[in-house]
């Protein structure tokens, strides 16, 4: 039957012919955890009694606190370390770099394969024309003890480029671009694929740049038919020749999208949405205090290569900081062997050790209060990269503007850098600890309810990453929504039984399970929404935390009020009117997980 690329993956990787909204379970060919997720990996493991079903495709990858800087970080590393001993598992270690670059680059995966990790970018892969999946640290333990996952395979959405945008514009540009088009939640659930003369003659690096931002417009995975540069690598690295799978010309999509490119210029995101896109111009003179060049998004070679063509024979603004930090130990070594790394020192930027860097909290990059930084990342969501402001750009973008102190385009670099005036930092308050409360699971329940009337809130808005080497459960209810402006101090006011009601898209951003945790911390009994994140309605499911998908907005429901829900038929209830309101049941696999109590269980 006619498949569309993410169907003929799935399909092959399961043993039977899949089409949308099929679920059945994926053989997964490289299993990968992180540093801050690999010590919950290892935990459930132990926990449930399970074992490895095959180390040679089971990985560590420690990327985001390759220096070990972090008391915590360091302890989740050994952990995972003494782990690999005892079952044989490859670790990629602190001087490696980013996990799903090395996946790619040394062939841990293969076009047409699967691999997930606790990395929510694991669908740069997609840059390959190879399926990838961030996944919370249960799913992880699931498929390092069975080889296989459960996954519901998603609608296609194709995206046909037209044209060709001129020579200062980079990658970056065309998928903030395509970010501005489609908005945070413009692909939610699609697996999209990308076509067009542009996407024909794309390099890997602006492969990899454009396909780790679908996860900032709420997408699966962003496929890429793999060109011949692309099957030259793996030929190299594998020996062998490689056949990609390739959507048949009678493949069917959900959605068809149609952009011209021909006449877009270099564009920048402001701080808070990834979404909020305009023109360099638009941006322009902005002060900043800082920039940041690196991120799975933006740390190869060419990327590297980019930043340095601005950067020779200029020096950063003064009292401007720019750290750098390239993808990889390979991509590090190049900068050295081509005279790329002295060109940065030689314009004062800070070049640290290969990894992610700015996205985790623990190595380069993260902002201070009031700190105004232009970043090479994928996300700038509020406290992402710090408590200051980022702005995300390309590589070019980036080093002009630290050139010239303001956020500016990489040809129009002043003569002279504008120079700083005297400013305020911004005060931030502690939040108190709470010690966490057990729920119970019944299949009815009721409850007050607290209305969350945000759409995209993302993970770091509900469960920041500065918590996220907190293991223990029973800590993590009191960091909830702790950076989501006007709700800092809900885990004081949350009680047991608890109903959270709110937009389109919760969850987006990243795999932390923390996310989900948090609010079984709280004992909060369940969350209705609007729409999903496609990752945190997994690590929902999985946790066995209820959640239920049905558009309350508009309906004159307020914070107090008590409402009932059944999760076998999901029928919401109003108790003050007895208005009543269908949400999507639990599904069948969703009951079983929730029966169980875990996905584990």
């Amino acid at each position: 039957m006619p498949g569309t690329m993410i169907e003929k993956i799935l399909s092959s990787h399961s043993g039977r012919d899949l089409k949308p909204g099929d679920i059945a379970d994926i053989e997964i060919d490289a299993r990968v955890a992180r540093d801050f997720g690999g010590a919950n990996v290892v935990k459930n493991l132990k926990n449930n009694g399970l074992g490895i079903a095959d180390a040679d495709k089971t990985f560590f990858t420690f990327d985001c606190n390759p220096t070990g800087s972090d008391q915590k970080y360091a302890t989740n590393q050994q952990a995972c370390r003494m782990f690999a001993r005892d079952n044989n598992i490859r670790v990629f270690d602190i001087d490696n770099g980013i996990g799903t670059h090395t996946a790619i680059d040394d062939a841990l995966v293969l076009p047409g394969g699967t691999i997930i990790s606790t990395d929510s970018h694991a669908n740069i892969l997609g840059a390959i024309g190879a399926f990838g999946q961030g996944m919370g640290d249960r799913d992880i333990a699931a498929a390092w003890a069975s080889g296989r996952i459960w996954f519901k395979v998603p609608q296609s959405a194709k995206i046909v480029l037209k044209g060709m945008p001129g020579p200062d514009v980079l990658p970056k540009d065309v998928v903030l671009f395509l970010l501005q088009q489609l908005g945070a939640a413009g692909l939610l659930g699609y697996a999209a694929e990308l076509y067009g003369e542009y996407v024909d003659q794309l390099p890997l690096s602006g492969r990899i740049t454009m396909a780790s931002m679908a996860t900032e417009m709420a997408g699966i995975i962003a496929l890429f038919p793999p060109n011949k540069a692309v099957m030259d690598h793996f030929k190299t690295v594998t020996g062998k020749d490689i056949d990609p799978v390739l959507s048949d010309a009678d493949a069917v999509y959900g959605k068809e999208f149609e952009f011209d490119i021909s006449g877009i210029t270099p564009m920048v995101s402001r701080p808070g949405h990834p979404e909020d896109v305009i023109s360099v111009h638009e941006a322009a003179g902005k002060k900043i205090d800082s920039g940041f060049i690196g991120s799975c998004t933006n740390g190869r070679f060419d990327d590297m290569k980019a930043a340095a063509e601005i950067l020779k024979g200029r020096h950063v603004a003064p009292g401007v900081v720019l750290k750098i930090v390239p993808a990889t130990r390979k991509v590090w070594q190049q900068c050295l062997d081509e005279g790329i790394i002295e060109i940065f020192m030689n314009a004062g930027a800070l070049v640290g050790n290969a990894g992610c860097a700015g996205c985790a909290a623990g190595q380069i990059g993260q902002n201070g209060p009031g700190e105004v930084t232009i970043s090479t990342g994928n996300r700038n969501f509020a406290g992402k990269q710090g408590k200051g402001e980022v702005y995300l750009a390309s590589p070019a973008t980036v080093a002009a503007s630290a050139v010239a102190g303001i956020i500016t385009s990489s040809s129009n670099i002043p003569d002279e850098p504008v120079r700083f005036t005297a400013g305020k930092a911004v005060q931030h308050k502690k939040t108190e600890r709470k010690k966490a409360e057990s729920s119970e699971k019944p299949v009815q329940v009721s409850g007050r309810v607290w209305v969350v009337s945000k759409d995209n809130i993302d993970t770091d808005m509900i469960y920041h990453n500065r918590y996220l080497s907190i293991t223990d459960i029973a800590e993590m209810g009191q960091y909830a929504f702790d950076n989501l402006e006007g709700w800092k101090d809900f885990a004081k006011k949350a009680k047991k039984g608890d109903i959270i009601i709110t937009g389109n898209n919760f969850g987006a951003g990243s795999s932390r399970q923390q996310a989900v945790d948090c609010f079984a911390s709280l004992g909060v009994s369940l969350i209705i929404a609007q729409s999903f994140g496609s990752i945190y309605e997994r690590n929902a499911v999985n946790s066995g935390f209820p959640i239920l998908v049905c558009d309350l907005s508009g309906r004159g429901i307020e914070n107090g009020e008590e409402i009932a829900a059944d999760f076998t038929t999901g029928v919401i209830t109003r108790k003050s009117t007895g208005e009543t309101f269908s949400a999507q049941p639990f599904s069948e696999v969703q009951m079983d997980i929730y029966q169980k109590g875990g996905l584990l269980k």
